[in-house]
């Protein structure tokens, strides 16, 4: 007995729902991570994804945010670095 493929139904969908082993890789940067989560959001929000997506973006979403928070701690112990122990307030020029 053949098994049908229905990836195709799927495909079109950002947000699949595929097993946690398979999940997608860390964006390149902070700034393409932050848009990937604004976007999953939205979506998340919309209340139109099936409830096995809306686990499987719940899973991305909090990947994504743990890789930002990582990303904006790196940079304030760089800045901490260059300015001393304490941050100081920024001051716009």
């Amino acid at each position: 007995m053949a098994k049908s493929s229905s990836s195709t139904a799927s495909s079109a969908s950002p947000v699949s729902a595929t097993s946690p082993a398979s999940s997608p890789a860390l964006p390149a940067s902070y700034e393409a991570a932050l848009q990937e989560l604004e976007g999953l959001v939205s979506r998340l929000e919309s209340g139109q994804l099936p409830l096995d997506q809306l686990l499987t973006g719940y899973q991305r979403g909090a990947q994504l945010l743990k890789f930002c928070r990582d990303k904006l701690e790196a940079v304030e112990t760089q800045i901490k670095v260059l300015e001393g122990t304490e941050l100081k307030p920024w001051v716009q020029e």
